[in-house]
């Protein structure tokens, strides 16, 4: 992706609904090389037909090229209520950047165009879009709206998330989660964006707000994210180095080579472990590196829609 829009951080994501719509469009371009070609062009504006419902909106234009019922959208539909959440604690704000690029972004950063992106589409498809951000305390929360002033909005606080003050704030994300659960009231689509660093070293607690969710029937999608890199594949130089932990502020210093095996092997035990469960309790896990495009995220995005219309 040719974006190399260089943002100031002091000004935020000054032009982050540009961003979300070239990285919309780009993933669109890219479309006819997945499953859902002949979708791309018309998605903004279709459904996907349902057995038994009227075919007096269907569009057979669209049928003649893609042999694939739709039928056509109205300004006054809304199908789907979305709710983002965000992890704004400190190790979300790994690694520390000066300037945000567009192919060179941290976690926040990854985590706040992601949501733009996905916005971007919800707004096209006339969607209601909700917030929450959360780190040591529940920062920010707007309910599930579709209007414009609405999305002007939430694109002013999710560029105020990737300049805030992160500075030794832990979370613990059930805590938040629970209390998004009991605001959400109708059946919506939820975007979770966290590093799943937690303060509580107990995984259980999480799962059940995730599982608080799910009982109240929404559709929960967990985005890891993480700079897999450096979190998972610990890949740095054998110089010695100080490992700050960037939520308490404690410190090691060593070799990254005299532990950088048994890190690996720690680490993926628990990621796989953080899938199984996700899959026990029947929830979307991705993973979301930050080095890599915005595509997973974009393609995961329609095949759940799919799965909740």
């Amino acid at each position: 992706m040719m974006l190399q829009n260089e943002l100031n951080k002091a000004e935020g994501f000054k032009n982050l609904e540009l961003l979300a719509k070239q990285v919309v469009e780009g993933f669109i371009a890219g479309m006819h090389k997945s499953p859902f070609h002949g979708f791309s062009a018309e998605f903004a504006e279709h459904k996907i037909y349902n057995q038994g419902e009227s075919t007096r909106h269907i569009d057979w234009k669209l049928f003649a090229k893609t042999e694939k019922l739709y039928t056509k959208r109205y300004d006054d539909e809304t199908n789907l209520r979305c709710h983002m959440i965000i992890d704004n604690s400190s190790s979300m704000h790994y690694p520390k950047r000066q300037t945000f690029c567009i192919d060179h972004l941290n976690k926040i950063g990854f985590s706040v165009l992601a949501a733009a992106a996905l916005m971007h589409i919800l707004k096209k498809q006339r969607d209601a879009v909700g917030l929450s951000v959360y780190s040591d305390q529940y920062d920010y929360y707007a309910p599930e709206k579709g209007s414009e002033r609405h999305h002007q909005m939430l694109l002013s606080a999710l560029s105020e998330v990737a300049i805030s003050n992160s500075e030794k704030k832990q979370t613990d994300t059930y805590k938040y989660l629970h209390e998004i659960a009991e605001k959400i009231h109708k059946r919506s689509m939820i975007f979770l964006f966290t590093d799943m660093f937690q303060a509580s070293e107990d995984d259980s607690k999480m799962f059940e707000a995730l599982r608080h969710l799910k009982y109240n029937k929404h559709e929960v999608v967990l985005f890891h994210v993480m700079d897999k890199k450096k979190e998972l594949e610990f890949n740095f130089s054998n110089t010695p180095k100080r490992f700050v932990d960037v939520e308490t502020g404690e410190y090691i210093n060593l070799y990254a080579d005299a532990v950088k095996e048994s890190y690996r092997d720690t680490v993926k035990k628990y990621f796989t472990n953080l899938r199984l469960k996700c899959g026990q309790y029947k929830i979307k896990y991705v993973e979301a590196d930050i080095n890599a495009d915005f595509n997973q995220i974009l393609t995961t995005y329609l095949i759940e829609r799919q799965k909740f219309t």
